[in-house]
């Protein structure tokens, strides 16, 4: 390792994540703004919603980790306003949250 070790943050949600570090993306300028000063990692897996990601929470973030992230963003949800494309209830998109 070289210098001292920085945060880590985590960008964890669906394609929205996944495709955030392309040109111009939210994630590509979080990691220019934080370029440096942390080191950002990103778990974005398309197609996915908040109930798949609550089944993968343990591999996603092992609690044994030396080092577990300073920050995390979590962004699952935005495919819960269109018809027919994995559509969730609302309670049970709540209640995903909460877990």
């Amino acid at each position: 390792m070289v210098g001292p070790r920085r945060p880590q943050f985590v960008l964890f949600g669906s394609s929205i994540v996944e495709y955030s570090f392309g040109q111009e993306g939210w994630g590509a300028a979080l990691a220019d703004i934080y370029a440096r000063k942390a080191d950002i990692f990103m778990r974005g897996y398309g197609g996915w919603n908040s109930r798949k990601a609550v089944q993968v929470l343990d591999e996603v973030f092992p609690k044994e980790d030396a080092v577990q992230p300073s920050l995390v963003i979590v962004y699952f949800g935005i495919m819960i306003q269109c018809v027919h494309v994995q559509m969730a209830l609302m309670y049970l998109f709540l209640s995903m949250l909460k877990t």
